[in-house]
Formats: C-alpha cells, sequence, structure tokens
C-alpha cells in the first residue's frame, strides 16, 4: 500500500508542473503584460517599467519560471490587487468555510444517494425505482442557485426554521483557532457554538447536494444493476449465502468502484468553491472571494487559488485511488 502510494505520489508531479507552465504563461499573455494587471490600465509607463524591474519581468523567461516555481514551493502566492492582503493569508481564511459545506453536501448525497440507489437497484420497475430516477433527473435540471432560493426563501425567511445568511451567528461569542467554526466549538467545548455553525450549514447544504445526490443515486443504480447480473453473485446465491452476505460481500463492494470514482471527482468540485451557493446565503468561502476576484482583475489571487484548488483536486483523486485499493485489492497490482 506504501508503494502504491508512493507511486501515485510521483504521478503527479508532472500534472503540477504542467499546471505552473500554464498558469507562468498565462500570467505573460495577458493584455499589457502582467504589470499592466497588476496597475490597472491607469499606470504610466513610467510606474510600469519600474514594475517589470521589480518583478524581474526584464530578466529571461526561464529564470523567470524558475523565480515563479520557487515562490509557488514556498507557498508565497503573492499579494491581492484589491485587499493588499498576502493570497495565502485570504485562502487560509475562506477555505475553511468551503470544506466544511463540502463535507455537508457530500454527507447528504451519500448518506442519501447509495442506499436509494442499490433500493432502486434491487426493486427494478417498482415506485421506489422510478422515483428516484425521476427525483435524480429533477435534481440535475433544476439549477442550484434557483434551489437555494426556494429553501432560503421557505425554511429561512417564512417558517424561521434556519438562518439564512452567513456561517456563524455573529451574537455567538465564539473562539476561532482553525477557522474551522465547527470544529472550533469542538475543540473549546463551546457546544452552542458548534451547533450554530452545522445550523448554518443546513441549507446551503442541501442545496449544494442536489446535483451530487442525483449522480450517486443515478450511478449507484447502475453500477448495482450490472453486479446483480454477474455469475459470482448468482452462484453465490445458489450456494445458499444470506442476502446480507451477498449483498454486502459480493454486490456492494465490487459496484462501488464506479460510484468512488463519482464522489471523489464531486468532492474535487465542491472544494472548488460553490459560487453560487456561497453568494444566496452570503457564505464565506473561497467561491465567493474567486467570484469577486474575477470581476475585478485580481489575478494574483486567481492564479494562487487555481493552484492550490489544482493540488487539492490532485489529492483528491489520489484518494479516490486508495479507495479502489481497498475496495479492490488487485488495483494495486495493475
Amino acid at each position: 500500500m506504501f508503494r502504491f502510494i508512493v507511486r501515485r505520489l510521483l504521478q503527479l508531479i508532472p500534472t503540477l508542473f504542467g499546471l505552473s507552465i500554464l498558469l507562468f504563461t498565462w500570467l505573460h499573455r495577458l493584455p499589457g503584460g502582467p504589470e499592466t494587471a497588476l496597475l490597472g490600465e491607469r499606470g504610466t509607463p513610467e510606474m510600469r517599467a519600474q514594475i517589470r524591474e521589480n518583478l524581474g519581468l526584464d530578466e529571461p523567461l526561464l529564470i523567470q519560471y524558475g523565480r515563479f516555481v520557487k515562490r509557488l514551493v514556498q507557498f508565497d502566492l503573492g499579494t491581492s490587487i484589491n485587499t493588499k492582503r498576502a493570497v495565502t493569508t485570504e485562502f487560509l481564511e475562506r477555505f475553511p468555510g468551503t470544506v466544511e459545506l463540502t463535507i455537508m453536501a457530500m454527507l447528504i448525497a451519500i448518506g442519501v444517494g447509495i442506499p436509494l440507489g442499490y433500493l432502486a437497484a434491487r426493486r427494478r420497475g417498482s415506485i421506489i425505482d422510478q422515483a428516484s430516477v425521476g427525483g435524480s433527473l429533477l435534481g440535475t435540471c433544476v439549477p442550484i442557485f434557483f434551489l437555494a432560493y426556494v429553501l432560503k426563501a421557505i425554511f429561512a425567511e417564512n417558517l424561521g426554521l434556519f438562518p439564512s445568511i452567513g456561517r456563524q451567528d455573529p451574537s455567538i461569542n465564539a473562539t476561532h483557532i482553525t477557522n474551522f467554526f465547527v470544529l472550533d466549538g469542538i475543540l473549546t467545548r463551546e457546544w452552542d457554538a458548534a451547533a450554530d455553525a452545522i445550523w448554518h450549514l443546513v441549507l446551503p447544504g442541501f442545496a449544494l447536494a442536489s446535483i451530487p445526490l442525483a449522480i450517486i443515486v443515478r450511478i449507484t443504480r447502475a453500477s448495482v444493476l450490472e453486479v446483480l447480473g454477474e455469475d459470482f453473485v448468482r452462484t453465490a446465491e445458489a450456494k445458499g449465502l444470506t442476502e446480507r452476505t451477498v449483498r454486502r460481500r459480493h454486490v456492494l463492494r465490487n459496484a462501488m468502484l464506479p460510484v468512488a470514482t463519482s464522489i471523489g471527482l464531486l468532492t474535487g468540485l465542491l472544494l472548488s468553491g460553490a459560487v453560487l451557493t456561497e453568494t444566496v446565503f452570503a457564505f464565506s468561502g473561497i467561491g465567493a472571494f474567486i467570484r469577486d476576484a474575477i470581476s475585478n482583475l485580481d489575478y494574483p489571487v486567481l492564479m494562487g487559488f487555481i493552484m492550490i484548488i489544482a493540488v487539492i483536486f490532485a489529492l483528491v483523486n489520489l484518494l479516490v485511488d486508495v479507495s479502489y485499493s481497498l475496495i479492490d485489492p488487485r488495483v494495486r497490482v495493475r
């Protein structure tokens, strides 16, 4: 297993190297060059020349790229044009909120999607099957921002059951250690703060889980139906094994490989920022910050966040590969 993980980690190096080249090329292909991106259109020629000299933009491209990679390795992603703060600081402040929202959404999607998909496959053609297929189709068709507004209007504004904006009630004097509000509440034993943070995650979590839930239901159903038709399942049933044993050891385990793939990809996508959901619920995450960076042409933020998100996506794919090897040990050999 250790050699398998090391091999996968080494395979990430060419991917990240290629991405760094793309980002470096993109920066130098910006209209007017990097100095115009930093100064804006109102920058004078003298100011642009000073920026080029300070940043070493008048040196050969190979030397500039080496300096660029060195900064990336040192986690020095530059300074935001708008906030005048380090990009790394901005990311570390906002990413915990996106992680908490992603975890909530994926817990809902996995906790409901896998059992529902399995039940639909076992009772193919029944009302449950038709309802799950129709519901999954509806979940992929309804825009997330529309569902978010509906949930907010009904359960927050009309019924008042859930908070409508933010990550935590400002009236709660909570201690923030890691910026993971739920975790901070648990670590400091401020149970009301942890419960309030979870309560703020419910509505955006359900809105964000709609598409992953629909996808997981459909993939689980299709995968289970395929496995149920295999010879080894019929052999296990003919040997007199109990339904629980057949379901757990033969059907579910073999059907989980494509489901694990979809879960990994969906998790990586959600970790890259849920712009619409975070905007509707005024949720402080990287999605809303990336939206503002695009609007304000904050190129250092865009470059830094793209690189970090790519690393996170690669690590999520690594976890998917590890889950493959746990579900099916033959993957390690291949």
